[in-house]
């Protein structure tokens, strides 16, 4: 069974954006973690909650076949650090694919990942993107060299398509 984790902020996540990629992959028969900062129900921007399975402390990355970032207000404040980028780099560098929505492409940014790519991201985040070196689109989706940048919540649908397509080759 083909697993994947989405990582979400404890606090602000945007609910679409981690529902309906969840779903769509669930009902596709991948199995999908959702790892945060801490354990418990997480609280979406709107009015969802979600039950972690991981802390950051207690992933191993090399159990998934993506690893999937979601947006909303809480993403940069709890999930742009060191310890984030350093797993999602660790995990692309071995040819595994990875996915950001909304603001979380920035995370993929500061990472490094996005230097010399086509990526979109909500548009508070353009800046930041092309000041690390992406090419900024502005498309809802972009899809280049395994990694998938949605730009917001009317993308999620088609995000999560997305990353089924990737995972399912």
């Amino acid at each position: 069974m083909k697993k994947a984790a989405m990582f979400i902020a404890f606090k602000g996540f945007r609910d679409e954006e981690y529902a309906e990629p969840k779903r769509i992959m669930e009902k596709s028969g991948v199995k999908v973690e959702t790892i945060s900062t801490s354990k418990g129900k997480a609280v979406g921007k709107i009015k969802i909650t979600a039950d972690v399975d991981k802390t950051l402390e207690e992933i191993n990355p090399d159990d998934y076949e993506i690893l999937a970032l979601v947006g909303g207000p809480g993403a940069l404040a709890e999930l742009d650090n060191e310890k984030v980028r350093k797993i999602f780099s660790d995990f692309y560098f071995k040819s595994k694919p990875i996915a950001a929505i909304c603001i979380s492409p920035v995370i993929l940014a500061h990472a490094g990942l996005l230097k010399g790519k086509k990526a979109t991201v909500w548009p508070d985040g353009k800046d930041e993107l092309v000041k690390n070196g992406a090419i900024y689109t502005g498309n809802p989706i972009e899809i280049d060299s395994g990694i998938i940048t949605a730009n917001g919540p009317l993308a999620a649908k088609e995000y999560g398509e997305a990353i089924l397509k990737l995972i399912s080759k």
